[in-house]
């Protein structure tokens, strides 16, 4: 909602705008899997406080930017503070509420709250950028951090980690790692700019695959590696990831796509196409209620089946965007379908990558999940934009038809991507059923 504004004020050039989203992106990715294992080895509350200052003072950094080049630069410490954090919590999770029926409920709170947040940032960055300043939308994040600080420090039990030197933190691996995922996802999201053939694109990526191997090279030999190949024998976790990675392909990109065919081809602006996710973000909470209320009676794996078909049914119902829409005809009916299969589908999701899980390896846990949902982000929206802008140059219409075309078709993309994660999702184990919650 606030680039535009950003890229006025900073005169940054479109490819500058792109890297305020992407500079986040690769932060963020590139450090989950060692942000959820920090957690592990260090403790979830020193980890979980680190994460919160590094972001908290990075936003303030990003807001009192006077360039693109800080702005990025700030966005990039963002993602890397983010990616220590969003694990720190699942493992908060994990070691606080160790009685199954409470830990099902505290992801299912946990499940809900993220997801609202994430929708209800549409609308206050929309109502900030519109009515304040761009800045405020980085602003916004400080006062917040800090009274999680000040609530954090007393409020939060400390549990002690694994503890952890220079030889049991895996630094090859870690490496490795983070290095192959930044590559990987650094040559995905240039293909905003350069095509999928182009060097640009190519190198980075199978740089980045050829340290992803050689992680799992380590790995396999590592009497401490940081991510023990033994954990995929747990076959809810493996199965989790994968639905975790399509997931996050289609879902990504049906915030972008949506939020796109509303201002670029139904012409809200910034504040309206905010508001206008707002009953998603309602139908989101709704479902994850149901979810977390039916982990009592059944496993993960039914939810894991309706949740996907439910929203992709919502997004094959939005590809067929027309030209001439409007938001309650074309938008409201299956945006609310989609949103309600999504919140059913992202507590069991939680609960079955954590099934059979040690506490010790929480952390980890959530840094897979993370992780897969972050990757297959990034290498979701960008397929799907490549769809989209194929799509878009060969309609023969007018440019708003040829856009809301493109949109549409993108849209489709993400319907197979759901369908994808629910025929997964039938490979989950039909035990690990919840305990009744009484």
């Amino acid at each position: 909602m606030a680039l535009p504004a950003m890229r006025e004020s900073l005169g940054l050039s479109t490819t500058g705008v792109q890297w305020v989203v992407n500079a986040y992106a690769l932060g963020f990715a590139g450090l989950l899997l060692f942000g959820g294992r920090a957690a592990d080895l260090f403790g979830a509350k020193p980890v979980f406080l680190t994460g919160l200052i590094g972001f908290t003072a990075a936003s303030l950094a990003g807001g009192m930017a006077d360039t693109g080049g800080l702005l990025i630069a700030a966005r990039s410490v963002q993602g890397l503070a983010g990616a220590v954090l969003a694990p720190a919590t699942m493992t908060l999770i994990m070691t606080t509420f160790l009685e199954p029926r409470e830990r099902t409920r505290a992801l299912g709170v946990w499940s809900g709250t993220m997801a609202a947040g994430g929708a209800m940032g549409a609308v206050v960055g929309g109502m900030l950028t519109q009515w304040v300043s761009w800045r405020w939308v980085l602003f916004v994040n400080v006062p917040i951090g800090v009274a999680l600080i000040l609530a954090a420090v007393p409020l939060i039990a400390r549990a002690p980690g694994r503890g952890a030197t220079l030889r049991t933190l895996d630094l090859p691996g870690a490496i490795t790692v983070t290095l192959g995922l930044t590559g990987v996802v650094y040559g995905v999201v240039t293909t905003d700019t350069h095509s999928w053939g182009s060097a640009a694109v190519l190198v980075p990526i199978v740089a980045g695959a050829a340290l992803l191997a050689l992680f799992v090279l380590i790995e396999a030999r590592s009497t401490h590696a940081l991510v023990p190949l033994r954990v995929f024998r747990n076959r809810s976790l493996a199965v989790a990831d994968v639905a975790a990675l399509l997931i996050g392909a289609g879902m990504f990109a049906m915030w972008f796509y949506v939020s796109l065919y509303l201002q670029q081809v139904l012409g809200f602006d910034a504040l309206q196409a905010g508001f206008a996710f707002i009953p998603g973000s309602a139908m989101i909470v709704a479902g994850t209620m149901v979810a977390t209320r039916s982990l009592g009676r059944i496993s993960p794996r039914p939810l894991l089946l309706i949740g996907p078909l439910l929203a992709a049914a919502g997004l094959a119902w939005l590809s067929r965007f027309p030209a001439d829409g409007s938001y309650t005809a074309d938008v409201l009916g299956p945006l609310m379908l989609l949103t309600f299969g999504m919140g059913l589908a992202m507590t069991p999701l939680a609960v079955a990558g954590t099934a059979g899980m040690p506490r010790h390896e929480a952390g980890l846990a959530s840094g897979l999940i993370n992780t897969s949902r972050q990757v297959g982000g990034a290498v979701g929206l960008a397929a799907l934009s490549t769809v989209s802008a194929h799509i878009a140059a060969n309609h023969t219409g007018s440019a708003k038809s040829a856009l809301a075309a493109g949109f549409g078709g993108a849209m489709l993309g993400a319907a197979v991507l759901l369908a994808a994660a629910a025929l997964v999702a039938t490979l989950m184990p039909r035990r690990g059923k919840a305990p009744a919650q009484g």
